[in-house]
């Protein structure tokens, strides 16, 4: 009996804790006394949780504030130096590494070309590999320049009660979020199928744990793409959201009052491979008439080389070049459309961007009908390189092709974080498990959670 009420006291102050503590996260400077009234804590438990987190090294003060016939209001911060994850984008065309702070400020990052049609998983897992150590982490999790140790005490902060690499200590690495294109399932080990790759529950997480000791969190592109958004871009209070990833393939997120929606087997999202054309155009994943085979940038590029009777067209499919070679060439044909001339690569490059932002458009529309979102945020290189030119074309398509109140109520938007949104969303994975645990590092999956709901 004593031991459960134990543990009752201990969930109750870590559960303050992560509230305290994923406030001050995405809030500003913020005092004592403004905790206590947004989190509903009386202002002893605040006081006590944030002396415990001042003394773990995870929150400092950070100034003071006057206040009405009082003493001055001691404002408080997350401490984001203390603290670094990694963000790993698995693309097909690189695999991209970045170092953060905690505040997701980028610190270093290294991009890795992938050769077309070399997905093998351990080509994939040498890579993140190199990418890891490129951006200056060692094997054993602390950064170059800091160490990953133990600081403070149980008492103090619990955050010795894990054992992970970079629990705590100056500059730790909390651990390294993925983002992988397909379907991951945690098995209790995440495990990747995708199609395109030529994976089949590959064992991702197992085969990375033998590179690295670093704590390793795995999720698909487009969900870790749609979380950075929702923290840090373009979708902050909208609980309901699709997020669109478009790069050589093709992806979406679904946020669903404030979640991801996964399905019942953590495949729901694949737009991409819904169907646009009855038997239309060989997809990569071996099906026709896919979404992707029509606004993928590798398809997008083979359709203008096939409009100029272009013999390497068909061969292109499935094996596209690099990621320079690939994003020059679709950016080129955005340019010889913009030229206005009357040339046939002019009038191919415009017929065949005209024919995306139909088949976009149409997507989108599906895509409102369905969900009844409150924002379709598009993503990914190719998304905002092709959204940036035809986004008017693809809202007038979408509202041709979706019922006209729920259209009326959704906006369709750019993502706001650039081509580094995947990488970035891939490394709030660790720092979420972190504010979760309310500041113990520890090496299990991160459930994601959207800002809003803080």
């Amino acid at each position: 009996m004593a031991d459960q009420a134990g543990r009752n006291v201990r969930d109750l102050r870590r559960s303050n804790r992560s509230l305290l503590l994923r406030h001050l996260y995405f809030h500003d400077q913020v005092s004592r006394q403004d905790l206590s009234r947004a989190t509903g804590l009386s202002t002893a438990s605040v006081s006590n949780v944030v002396a415990e987190m001042i003394e773990a090294g995870i929150v400092v003060e950070a100034g003071a504030v006057e206040s009405e016939g009082g003493r001055p209001r001691i404002l408080l911060e997350v401490d984001a130096s203390r603290f670094e994850v990694i963000g790993v984008d698995v693309g097909e065309t690189h695999v991209r590494v970045e170092r953060f702070d905690l505040a997701l400020n980028e610190l270093a990052r290294a991009d890795l070309p992938m050769s077309a049609g070399h997905y093998e998983p351990e080509v994939v897992v040498a890579a993140i590999a190199a990418g890891i150590a490129a951006v200056g982490c060692r094997p054993g999790g602390a950064a170059d320049g800091g160490t990953a140790g133990t600081g403070g005490t149980p008492g103090a902060g619990e955050a010795a009660e894990s054992g992970a690499p970079g629990a705590v200590g100056g500059a730790g690495i909390l651990g390294v979020g993925i983002g992988v294109p397909g379907i991951v399932q945690a098995l209790p080990d995440s495990v990747v199928h995708c199609q395109t790759m030529g994976w089949d529950g590959v064992p991702l997480e197992a085969m990375l744990r033998k590179v690295t000791d670093l704590p390793v969190f795995i999720d698909n592109g487009a969900t870790t793409m749609g979380q950075a958004e929702m923290w840090f871009g373009a979708g902050p209070e909208a609980a309901d959201t699709v997020f669109l990833l478009i790069g050589s393939g093709v992806g979406a997120s679904v946020l669903a009052g404030g979640a991801p929606y996964r399905g019942s087997s953590t495949s729901a999202g694949e737009w991409g491979h819904v169907t646009a054309v009855i038997g239309g155009r060989r997809c990569r994943c071996g099906s026709r008439g896919c979404l992707e085979a029509y606004i993928g940038a590798e398809s997008v590029i083979a359709r203008y080389r096939e409009a100029l009777g272009d013999p390497s067209a068909a061969s292109s499919v499935g094996g596209a070049s690099g990621a320079e070679d690939e994003e020059a060439e679709l950016l080129r044909i955005l340019r010889v459309a913009e030229s206005g001339q009357p040339t046939p690569e002019a009038r191919a490059a415009r017929a065949v961007l005209d024919d995306t932002a139909l088949h976009f458009g149409v997507g989108i529309g599906n895509l409102v009908n369905l969900f009844n979102p409150e924002r379709v945020i598009i993503g990914g290189w190719a998304g905002l390189l092709l959204a940036s030119r035809l986004l008017p074309q693809i809202r007038d398509v979408a509202r041709e092709h979706a019922l006209h109140y729920p259209f009326s109520r959704t906006a369709i938007e750019l993502g706001r974080l650039g081509p580094d949104a995947v990488a970035r969303g891939a490394a709030t994975l660790p720092v979420a498990r972190f504010l979760n645990s309310g500041g113990v590092a520890a090496n299990r999956p991160a459930v994601l959670t959207a800002r809003h709901r803080l």
